[in-house]
């Protein structure tokens, strides 16, 4: 994916600059580590998912997907605007003040004596990663020749990858200590060992006179908030309910009032009228569906692993590693196949392989062994690895390039809302079957909404039961997704072939 352009390339005149970039050793190393963390903690959370479910503070299902997509939506809502405030108050400056927001938040989540009080640590901590991710490129870039860049673009951008590796084999060794608490208490040092790094080879980088669209950013995240409290609270409180319909009702309003408003400012968080182009929209959509299906993957594959077969936290972290294997070694290649049978064959075959991947692993269950497992994982896996550089070309592709900035920031924008939307889809799925599976007396024994309440609330005898109902309700879970993924599919690639015929 290329993130190359967050941020504009030139500063104006009346800004020294100096005449060629000053190397640091050992500069790419740290912005690399940096991305590694911010992304590794979207995937390392949901491997605490079950420990956070049996702890005392005795999350309910919604509130485990709150826990989950708090992060990744302050994340993605405001990526775009961390790169805005890097501009004009100071790159170097904005990345030390995320790494410690950062720091704050995690110290905050692992401290948490109640749910509301994690909430707005992974809230702080979600602003915290999107003051760091965009800023890392830029003030990588300043210290590197113009004949570098193209390959550190690469080497950055891959981190984003890797990280989601590390996320989850990191984060199943910092867990396996028996306590959630533990993944944010080992995430402060290290925020802080590579805030003093920064500190000390971090180049200082011309300012911008680049405006903050705060009005845009506020509606922005209200109207994602909204959104997301009408899919994740339907099955606890009813779809019908004031809160649900509420939600639903706001989010509709609010996006329509961030319309309105960036249409009318003079320099947008995000301008609507480019979706008027077919490609680009298109191409954001199908972005927005691929993370959408892998990080639904992600949330119910931490909890199926350890619930449905008995591994432990390592081994469940060391579980997705099929998933990445074609995202490491085949989406380089993703280039030469499209110029080969097309550009639509390519976003074809990737929705196509991402779908079917999917609908492969909701058939699995406690009894399949970890192999078949496994090449549904890679099969989902090589869809991705095709979607990735394809639909970020075609992102790229759609703008002209003054543009690429806001291609760039799209990018990261719809990945990480299509990932809260997934995690936020499938985790209302899998309530619902989960609790509509269970055993009439252990659903009477409590209403409970998440395996380890019902484990709770069930003779020792009677968990073989509740570990069946919660692998249907993940089985379900799964072929949902994995059809919207293969609908939305259909959906992107109609409209890039209906466009092209209206073209020719």
């Amino acid at each position: 994916m290329r993130f190359n352009a967050l941020l504009p390339a030139r500063a104006p005149a009346s800004v020294p600059r100096p005449p060629d970039p000053v190397p640091r050793r050992g500069l790419t190393a740290v912005v690399c580590a940096c991305v590694v963390l911010v992304v590794g903690m979207v995937a390392a959370i949901n491997l605490a998912v079950p420990l956070l479910a049996a702890s005392a503070l005795h999350p309910s299902a919604p509130v485990l997907v709150w826990i989950v997509d708090t992060y990744v939506i302050f994340f993605a809502c405001l990526v775009i605007p961390g790169g805005a405030a890097g501009d004009r108050l100071g790159r170097k400056g904005v990345l030390l003040s995320g790494l410690l927001l950062f720091a704050a938040g995690a110290l905050l989540s692992a401290a948490a004596p109640d749910v509301p009080v994690l909430l707005a640590g992974r809230a702080l901590t979600g602003v915290g990663a999107a003051a760091v991710l965009p800023n890392t490129l830029a003030v990588l870039l300043h210290a590197v020749p113009a004949e570098r860049r193209g390959a550190t673009i690469a080497t950055w951008a891959s981190m984003t990858g890797i990280g989601g590796v590390v996320g989850n084999v990191g984060g199943g060794a910092v867990l396996s200590g028996g306590s959630w608490r533990w993944l944010f208490v080992a995430a402060v040092p290290v925020c802080l060992v590579l805030a003093a790094l920064v500190a000390r080879i971090a180049p200082v980088t011309p300012r911008h006179d680049r405006r903050l669209d705060l009005p845009g950013t506020v509606l922005l995240v209200a109207a994602s908030v909204a959104l997301l409290i009408g899919i994740v609270q339907g099955p606890e409180t009813g779809w019908g309910s004031p809160l649900v319909v509420g939600g639903f009702a706001g989010s509709a309003v609010l996006f329509a009032a961030w319309t309105l408003v960036e249409l009318k400012t003079a320099h947008p968080l995000l301008d609507p009228r480019l979706f008027r182009l077919p490609g680009l929209r298109g191409a954001c959509l199908g972005m927005t569906a691929i993370f959408f299906g892998m990080f639904a993957l992600f949330y119910v594959n931490a909890s199926f692993l350890q619930y449905g077969k008995g591994f432990g936290v390592v081994l469940t972290g060391l579980g997705i590693i099929p998933l990445t294997l074609p995202l490491m070694f085949g989406a380089r290649h993703a280039g030469k196949l499209s110029a080969r049978i097309g550009l639509d064959t390519t976003t074809a075959l990737a929705f196509a392989f991402t779908g079917c991947g999917l609908l492969g692993l909701s058939l699995t269950g406690s009894g399949t062994p970890y192999a078949a497992y496994a090449a549904w994982l890679m099969v989902t896996g090589a869809g991705v690895a095709l979607a990735l550089p394809t639909l970020s070309g075609a992102i790229a592709g759609s703008l002209p390039p003054a543009q690429a900035g806001v291609g760039a920031g799209l990018q990261a924008t719809t990945r990480e809302f299509g990932s809260a939307l997934g995690v936020a889809v499938i985790g209302t799925v899998l309530t619902s079957r989960f609790a509509a599976a269970l055993p009439a007396d252990i659903r009477a024994a409590g209403d409970p909404h998440t395996v380890a309440q019902a484990l709770a609330a069930a003779p020792a005898a009677r968990a073989p039961e509740v570990v069946a109902a919660f692998v249907s309700g993940a089985q379900t879970g799964l072929r949902v997704i994995g059809a919207a993924v293969l609908v939305l599919g259909v959906l992107v690639v109609g409209q890039s072939l209906l466009s092209r015929r209206r073209s020719a």
